[in-house]
């Protein structure tokens, strides 16, 4: 596992120790520069859109332009982050799991995003167990309950 994933999974870990959705987002440059590191805020702020990408994004802030950006997720993004991606330019997405979330794969795809699922046990145990805890909670972020 590269250290851009380990960031990933050690937001979505600070987020879990802070009562929330153990979600994490690394953002870098083209040249592989950290811009933005984030985690899913929505029950520490009270914010339905502050997913993890969407935190990592508002951390890097104005970067003029994403263009050649790889995004490090832990999960595969939701539609509204997979629009946010599209949106912005960014180019790569790299996440840790996409079973036990589909995301918005196939639009990103579809919008020339390269799309690259390490497919990592550390990702699907830490949010699985958080589900089988939580599962209003869950239902409530990906729009089910």
């Amino acid at each position: 596992m590269d250290q851009f994933m380990r960031m990933a999974i050690d937001e979505a870990r600070e987020g879990l120790a802070e009562g929330g959705i153990p979600i994490g987002a690394v953002l870098l440059s083209p040249a592989g520069q950290v811009l933005g590191r984030g985690h899913n805020q929505r029950v520490q702020q009270q914010d339905p859109i502050i997913h993890a990408e969407i935190d990592a994004l508002r951390k890097a802030g104005r970067v003029g332009n994403y263009r050649g950006c790889t995004i490090y997720s832990t999960l595969m993004p939701c539609y509204l982050c997979s629009g946010a991606i599209v949106q912005f330019g960014i180019s790569k997405v790299i996440v840790g799991e996409e079973e036990t979330f589909a995301g918005g794969r196939e639009f990103m795809e579809s919008h020339g995003v390269q799309v690259e699922n390490l497919d990592l046990a550390e990702c699907k145990e830490l949010l699985q167990t958080f589900i089988q805890q939580n599962p209003d909670l869950w239902a409530e972020d990906i729009g089910e309950l």
